[in-house]
């Protein structure tokens, strides 16, 4: 694929959240990330407070506003704690920025550098769907901890295997879905790997449609839905109106021991989605063999689907916000590259039916 818009990876992802100091505690005690760093009144930050999280190579950044009037204090106000920014590290700035910029991209923060005795990072900022951005960031001549001004205030959590972001996927209204697709292809060079229409993702009640979007060096991938018409409500329009808007509906994090994983965060009260009985009695008429014992699967909710390349492992969490809508998805890839296309009607089954609990369905 050819890349005519460099991106190394995603760098980070930073969540506006009420408050922070929580956050971090809950992300500590049950995803098992590391407390690596803070930024706050006590570094000299005087309106909002940072905390970082890491756990190999996921790095979570959580941000709360600490006077009132702040913009952070505006935007949770409508969403609630919700992924503000989606961070990618490239090689050149300035040149990402601008850019973006000369292709139509919307500015958020032009280039600027924070520098101390550890050297300088370069930073620039641009908008996306809704409230949210993507930020630019090079760290090649810096050689501190995270950001200047942030210090250590360590925090060791119980990792649970993750290893790093294997997608992003957002929520946009009806009719934006092609238009951010078109997006993402004109301004950050990415190309459209799969897509999926209400055929492919759809009930007696529900659909949506998406499209995967992917950098073009493959390390970044963006899934995006919108609703697709149908009888009820589609968890789409259900994170839209809860939400306020476009935003990230969810992060899929890798994991290279997917039952290890679900069962170190199940034991820390970590909720996720279930499927019925069923899906297991054709599991492997549907997908071949496999490595994993099914019944341990079948007991811990775990789906399975397989493409050309290889199969996968993936199961979703509940929402981990009190509204409908941030959720994350543990993925266990072997070999597959796809999204788990076969798993699309018993995973919006499951999702109808905490639909139907809320009275949102």
């Amino acid at each position: 694929m050819q890349d005519n818009f460099p991106i190394r990876k995603v760098d980070h992802i930073r969540h506006y959240v009420g408050n922070a100091r929580q956050s971090a505690f809950f992300y500590r005690s049950v995803f098992g990330f590391d407390q690596v760093a803070y930024h706050g009144l006590e570094t000299g930050l005087k309106h909002e407070v940072d905390y970082l999280l890491v756990q190999n190579d996921v790095k979570l950044l959580f941000t709360a506003p600490v006077r009132p009037g702040h913009a952070i204090a505006e935007a949770l106000a409508i969403h609630g704690d919700f992924v503000q920014d989606i961070a990618f590290e490239v090689d050149d700035v300035d040149w990402s920025y601008h850019e973006a910029v000369r292709r139509g991209a919307k500015s958020a923060r032009e280039p600027f550098s924070l520098r101390n005795d550890d050297g300088e990072v370069r930073i620039a900022s641009i908008h996306i769907y809704g409230d949210t951005i993507h930020t630019f960031i090079n760290r090649d001549k810096f050689h501190g901890l995270f950001l200047p001004g942030f210090r250590e205030r360590f925090e060791k959590g119980d990792p649970i295997g993750i290893q790093e972001i294997d997608h992003c996927v957002g929520n946009v209204e009806l009719g934006q879905m092609n238009v951010w697709v078109k997006w993402y292809e004109d301004i950050l060079g990415f190309k459209n790997l799969i897509s999926f229409d209400d055929n492919d993702i759809s009930t007696e009640f529900t659909s949506l449609m998406s499209k995967v979007m992917a950098s073009g060096n493959g390390r970044v991938k963006f899934p995006i839905n919108e609703p697709a018409p149908g009888k009820k409500k589609s968890q789409i329009d259900e994170y839209l109106e809860f939400f306020g808007g476009a935003g990230v509906q969810h992060v899929a994090l890798r994991t290279d021991d997917i039952i290890e994983t679900v069962q170190k965060l199940k034991s820390k009260g970590m909720e996720f989605l279930r499927v019925p009985k069923t899906y297991y009695e054709m599991l492997t008429d549907r997908v071949g063999e496999i490595d994993e014992d099914i019944e341990v699967l079948s007991e811990l909710g775990i789906l399975v689907d397989r493409d050309d390349e290889g199969y996968l492992l993936q199961i979703f969490t509940k929402p981990i916000t009190d509204r409908p809508t941030l959720f994350y998805e543990i993925i266990n890839r072997k070999g597959a590259t796809s999204f788990g296309k076969g798993n699309f009607k018993a995973l919006f089954e499951s999702i109808e039916r905490e639909q139907a609990v809320r009275g949102t369905l």
